[in-house]
């Protein structure tokens, strides 16, 4: 669907300018604690568009939250629901922040590919480690209760995940140690370099935030 911004670069961050016509609906992808949820809520605004989280667009259409979903049917239940609620919320006028293993079936992966930029937001198991030890809320990291447990299982994830997250994405954001205001920053410039490669997806013009 459609999102209009413009931006201009001044001293190393980037800046609304007037206006512009674009049509532009991000994916966040990346593994749980990357910020796929946190950098979409500042970015959203951005573009002066909603953001869908897919996990809770899955909670609210299931009724359950993602723990009781996989404790109750399990994982495969799970990932087909959430293949049937990507469907829905791709091509919205949001941005969208998927759920971490959501690159794992091919039909999802396609659907990602077909539905561009996607944004992988990057970091090292190490890294997300630190930001979700102790987190009941998600599933497969829910009983690792020292950072050593946590580690183990985030680097036996990434080892499956990042090469398809690199499969789908037109954009890779090293988080590392990045600042969230820093991470934004940088997707922002992404942003506005894809919609200089993508000018056929011009549509009608609105103003932005000054």
């Amino acid at each position: 669907m459609f999102a209009y911004v413009s931006w201009a670069h001044s001293g190393g961050v980037m800046q609304h300018s007037k206006e512009a016509k674009v049509r532009i609906s991000p994916v966040l992808v990346g593994l749980m604690g990357s910020g796929k949820s946190s950098i979409g809520r500042r970015l959203a605004p951005c573009l002066k568009v909603p953001l869908v989280d897919l996990d809770d667009y899955i909670v609210a259409k299931d009724g359950r939250s993602i723990a009781d979903i996989f404790k109750q049917d399990g994982e495969a239940f799970f990932r087909q629901l959430e293949t049937r609620c990507l469907r829905e919320v791709l091509g919205q006028h949001a941005v969208i922040a998927t759920g971490g293993g959501v690159v794992l079936l091919e039909e999802n992966r396609q659907l990602l590919i077909a539905h561009p930029p996607v944004i992988w937001l990057h970091a090292s198991p190490k890294f997300l480690a630190k930001r979700i030890v102790g987190d009941s809320n998600r599933p497969l990291v829910a009983g690792k209760k020292s950072l050593a447990e946590t580690l183990k299982c985030l680097q036996e994830l990434a080892d499956v995940r990042y090469p398809l997250y690199e499969g789908c994405a037109d954009y890779v954001l090293p988080r590392g140690d990045m600042r969230k205001p820093e991470a934004l920053n940088s997707i922002l410039v992404f942003l506005e370099q894809w919609m200089l490669k993508h000018p056929n997806s011009s549509t009608v013009t609105t103003q932005v935030i000054p």
